[in-house]
């Protein structure tokens, strides 16, 4: 079966608000250009300068133990590299990330809003260049299956919002779970050749509804009780590069 492309994703800050795009331009062994560019880390996380290498997510301010980050809207403007960041549509701060007082702005800020969450005075940071601050140290493109999901939602008997587990590329049109089939092998999408390397398993992120920002459904424990497992979706590494865009098919290579 064929599977076509529904909706890209990158997530310019870390654990802040998913950035909808049309199209991807991707490089053999690339990550998602922008995707998880620039992260908050803990005050407790120790930092020396504002350029980082890749550490794993409990250095940083994310939706596994701090859910409150799903109130805010937060908007990054690539040619400006300014963060905006609202609440219910009004504007709380705004700060271009690669200056000293944009990023002292948006610290300010998330000190102040997070409260303990933050640990002492956060600190924004940019990934080394050629990195990025994902949850893999490898430059992985995140797949899921839309078929997937609706077959959890049968299980945990509710509505899930897909952005809850944070992918860059969501697929529709092959069965629930096929995607898992697609492990060590290769698949054609769009211009762009993927290997797929490994399933996705999840952490309490993806129990925070990104609605609503409330811890409402353990999915988890739903998927462990449903299917055996905690994975949602598939990790690919990119070997033939290309563009990826909405509509386009993904075919076995």
């Amino acid at each position: 079966m064929t599977a076509e492309i529904k909706h890209l994703y990158r997530y310019p800050v870390k654990g802040l608000s998913a950035e909808p795009l049309d199209s991807i331009q991707l490089e053999v062994g690339g990550y998602v250009p922008g995707d998880r560019q620039f992260a908050v880390a803990l005050g407790s996380t120790p930092v020396a300068g504002t350029h980082v290498q890749w550490m794993g997510k409990r250095n940083f301010l994310a939706l596994i133990k701090s859910e409150k980050l799903a109130t805010l809207e937060t908007a990054f403007d690539a040619g400006t590299e300014v963060l905006t960041v609202k609440r219910q549509g009004r504007q709380l701060a705004r700060g271009k990330l690669t200056d000293r007082v944009g990023r002292s702005m948006i610290e300010e800020f998330i000190a102040a809003y997070m409260g303990q969450d933050a640990r002492g005075r956060p600190k924004v940071v940019e990934a080394n260049p050629g990195d990025r601050l994902t949850d893999s140290p490898e430059a992985f493109v995140s797949i899921i299956n839309l078929a997937s999901i609706r077959d959890l939602e049968r299980v945990v008997k509710a509505p899930l919002d897909p952005i809850r587990f944070r992918a860059n590329v969501y697929i529709d049109g092959i069965d629930p779970w096929s995607e898992f089939d697609w492990i060590e092998k290769s698949v054609r999408a769009g211009g762009v050749t993927l290997k797929i390397e490994c399933r996705i398993d999840r952490c309490a992120a993806v129990n925070v509804n990104p609605q609503t920002a409330e811890r409402d459904l353990n999915v988890v424990k739903m998927l462990q009780g449903g299917f055996g497992h905690i994975d949602m979706g598939v990790f690919a590494k990119v070997t033939g590069a290309g563009m990826l865009a909405i509509g386009d098919t993904i075919d076995r290579a």
